[in-house]
């Protein structure tokens, strides 16, 4: 789709400068200092720039001049007018460099808007405004002002900052590292991530896919490319912005615990995404899948000359759930016949302080033929006897064809400088400290399970859709926003099992539906206004006669109008106690970019407090929603421990599952929650004790 963008005959400088302080003669510069095809500066005040003829404007260029590619560098408020001029002339491709955009406020904002219709109009696709520009090492296109070209390489990089691609070439341009193309994305007024991932899937040159975000333009679109994305290559991605609030002032559990990351986390994994934590992660993981195999396994050994670097790394390992490989006792036999009696020869592999080259390399080739082992962290502390440089020039040969993934880490400064040179020098990364290679070694790892993870589609949930709009409805004509027990028929609208409950305005009613139902009772009072009915003593359990009730009933309306004397109390909800079973929380808040955040943890008064919960988005597979109800800390507690029976986790997907397609259906509840929901054991279902829900200003 953006072939011409990339790969273009001829491109033309709009806003070419001779004056060297000028992004226009940066601009202008590195394209001819890169690029082989033909260029057009455009400048009406010269008439030649840099050795090359200029023309007076984008109508000058002869017809039979072809221009694929126009680069944008004039005043913000003169850009709509180019463009206009570039669609006139047939170009379909145009990067805007100049800033002066939405970035700056409202005028700017209208500017950009006009681009973007002018755009529309002429079948245009541009990038920007307010870019780098991009780089093409398999096309030697440099149209960008960034101050160094990169050096070939497999990784792609996307970057919503000008600035992270600048820092990230310098940091690469230092280390050897290469790249096939870099991409400022700017304002993504029309061009945004998706575009770019899109054509990167078959793009030969890219091996390697590294994104810094600050934001997704369409997040549903975003985990669907995500997906399609990391099947065929890694997709590495740094989010910036990770404690922004959400996107509105919120009441319930879920919305008080789901924020715009969470939303983030759940949509990388939902597509493949391997999250980097920061900059420096994103640019060592990138460098690591650059060039080495992914490990078959997450096991892992370790060959050291020093015992603490080795213990340290072992501990390390195991937080970031990699296990240390028991080695055959072919590999122990090995070691054992030629390295020093006082070397370990299990892992941590310890060749000693005094390890010459010949015993490193032996090591090392041993290790590596293990069929136990996936993968390996070579680790060097530079003492005095330790050869350094004929270390690394050995290891870095058997590295070089390893088809196992092996990470140096050379522990030091000035005595391993040598070496970590002679490893750049062949392009192989040396980790500073132990931590970081093992982390590297750990997205290396993750990816084998995101390559083989498949995909599957929502299940389909009957439901009467009908009474759930109905009742939506008649909310919005009284301009109610928030309903709470009075609305337990939209989840039985979606067959959610709900606890038997009746409505009282009235003691006397009160008593009539106690009796009703049958002795144990719980009382629970009916406001629009309260949302955590138990602050304000809102809650009355185990009543198990009529002078229960009567006491109950004073002492709840009571507190209730001391706490929030101007609260609107609609009544009190009578339920059957529900004996035993675990109580679990599922909620929804409806993300900004990426739509219903679905909730799950345990339930109860303390679900704030423990903040044990996990995250998914709609539209929920059951493989996603029994990885939410799986990955949260207590999840022993469901499945049973010290002999409990395990509770119906069944009743839970099923429950999430109906909970993520109600979401889908009406956009115009904001929030959600059941809480709880009361899981008995397995085979016995669930069932809504108490719930809550917010609808959007109609």
């Amino acid at each position: 789709m953006l072939e011409k963008m990339f790969n273009p005959d001829s491109v033309a400088v709009i806003g070419a400068s001779r004056n060297k302080e000028k992004v226009g003669y940066a601009v202008l510069h590195n394209l001819i200092e890169s690029y082989k095809g033909k260029i057009f500066p455009i400048n009406p005040e010269a008439d030649e720039i840099l050795g090359i003829k200029t023309y007076s404007s984008i109508e000058d260029i002869p017809l039979d001049e072809n221009v694929d590619l126009a680069v944008i560098v004039v005043p913000a408020k003169l850009v709509p007018g180019i463009m206009e001029n570039c669609g006139k002339s047939g170009i379909k491709n145009i990067i805007i460099i100049s800033a002066g955009f939405k970035e700056t406020g409202i005028e700017g904002a209208r500017l950009e808007r006009k681009c973007v219709r002018i755009a529309k109009k002429y079948d245009i696709r541009f990038l920007g405004p307010n870019c780098l520009g991009i780089i093409d090492t398999s096309s030697d296109l440099n149209a960008s002002f960034s101050a160094v070209m990169a050096k070939k390489g497999n990784i792609a990089l996307i970057s919503q900052s000008g600035a992270i691609c600048t820092s990230a070439l310098d940091w690469a341009d230092n280390r050897n590292v290469g790249f096939s193309k870099f991409i400022s994305l700017g304002n993504k007024a029309d061009l945004a991530e998706n575009d770019f991932l899109s054509d990167l899937i078959d793009d030969s040159s890219t091996d390697v896919v590294a994104a810094y975000l600050e934001g997704v333009k369409d997040g549903p679109g975003f985990i669907e490319m995500s997906r399609r994305v990391s099947k065929a290559k890694p997709l590495i991605v740094v989010k910036a912005g990770r404690t922004a609030a959400g996107s509105k002032a919120v009441s319930s559990h879920t919305g008080t615990l789901a924020g715009s990351d969470e939303a983030y986390d759940a949509a990388f994994v939902q597509g493949g995404v391997i999250r980097a934590d920061s900059l420096e992660d994103l640019l060592e993981y990138s460098r690591a899948f650059s060039m080495y195999d992914i490990p078959q396994g997450d096991d892992i050994a370790i060959i050291t000359n020093a015992g603490g670097l080795g213990i340290l790394t072992a501990d390390e390992c195991q937080r970031q759930d990699l296990s240390l490989a028991g080695f055959e006792e072919k590999t122990i036999d090995e070691l054992k016949e030629k390295l020093p009696p006082a070397a370990n020869i299990y892992n941590p592999v310890d060749v000693l302080g005094d390890a010459d080259p010949d015993t490193y390399e032996y090591a090392l080739n041993t290790v590596l033929e293990d069929e136990n082992v996936d993968g390996i962290i070579l680790l060097i502390s530079p003492q005095a006897m330790t050869d350094i440089e004929n270390i690394s020039s050995r290891v870095a040969k058997i590295i070089q064809s390893a088809t196992k993934p092996v990470l140096c880490s050379f522990v030091g400064g000035t005595k391993i400088s040598a070496g970590e040179k002679i490893l750049t020098g062949s392009g192989i990364p040396n980790y500073t400290f132990p931590e970081r290679a093992v982390a590297s070694m750990r997205a290396l790892s993750s990816y084998r399970k995101i390559r083989k993870k498949e995909y599957h589609s929502p299940p389909v949930i009957e439901a009467d859709r009908d009474t759930v709009a109905r009742i939506i409805e008649k909310a919005q004509e009284k301009k109610q926003r928030t309903l709470g027990l009075e609305a337990f028929d939209i989840l039985k609208a979606y067959n959610i099992p709900v606890v038997e409950k009746e409505i009282a305005k009235t003691l006397p009613e009160t008593i009539e539906a106690c009796e009703s139902i049958g002795y144990p009772v719980a009382m629970k009072i009916l406001s629009p206004e309260i949302t955590h009915k138990s602050d304000v003593g809102g809650i009355r359990l185990n009543l198990t006669s009529r002078a229960d009730v009567e006491k109950a009933y004073d002492t709840m309306i009571s507190s209730v109008r001391r706490y929030m004397p101007h609260a609107t109390i609609n009544g009190v909800q009578i339920q059957r106690m529900i004996e035993g079973g675990r109580e679990v929380i599922i909620g929804m808040n409806r993300d900004v970019q990426f739509g219903p955040l679905i909730m799950f943890g345990l339930g109860g008064t303390y679900v704030e407090f423990l903040k044990d919960v996990t995250f998914g988005l709609a539209p929920l597979t059951e493989n996603e929603a029994n990885h939410i109800v799986s990955s949260i800390r207590t999840y022993p507690l469901l499945a049973g421990v010290r002999g409990e029976k395990p509770h119906d986790i069944g009743c839970i997907i099923d429950t999430l599952l109906r909970i993520s397609q109600l979401s889908l259906d009406f956009p115009q509840i904001l929030e959600f929650e059941v809480n709880p929901l009361v899981v008995m054991d397995e085979g016995k279902g669930c069932t809504a004790i108490d719930m809550r829900l917010t609808l959007r200003e109609s």
